[in-house]
């Protein structure tokens, strides 16, 4: 079941304050053992990928289905604000959140590929040597 891309907007938008708010009001348990901290870079990698897709869901909701998301600035602006929701739990989070925020970006970047792409065709032409 789809759904729109302004619903998905709106999905995302709570679905990362949710996750960031979770970060901030359980932080002193975040950073009491080795194990939850780690699991606090991997929550901000999560809070990384709903809000790349809450941009993406309001720029396609304003500019159109066919407006790509770029680097920069989007992607490295939402990466920015994951890292800064990471660094006020612990800095070892920021760290895990940058290694895994990559991961889920290429892992995004496959999936795009795979619905959106388009198979180019390479055309070769074959000339005869001249002797």
């Amino acid at each position: 079941m789809a759904i729109s891309s302004s619903q998905s907007f709106l999905v995302a938008s709570v679905l990362s304050l949710l996750v960031f708010s979770g970060m901030q009001m359980y932080k002193h348990l975040l950073v009491s053992s080795q194990p939850l901290t780690l699991f606090g870079g991997f929550l901000g990698s999560v809070l990384f990928s709903f809000i790349l897709t809450a941009v993406g869901n309001l720029e396609a909701t304003l500019f159109g289905k066919s407006f790509q998301m770029k680097l920069f600035p989007e992607v490295l602006i939402c990466l920015g604000i994951a890292l800064t929701a990471s660094g006020m739990v612990h800095r070892i989070c920021t760290t895990v959140c940058l290694v895994l925020s990559l991961v889920h970006l290429y892992h995004i970047n496959l999936l795009s590929q795979k619905m959106y792409g388009q198979n180019a065709t390479v055309q070769t032409f074959v000339t005869k040597k001249r002797k």
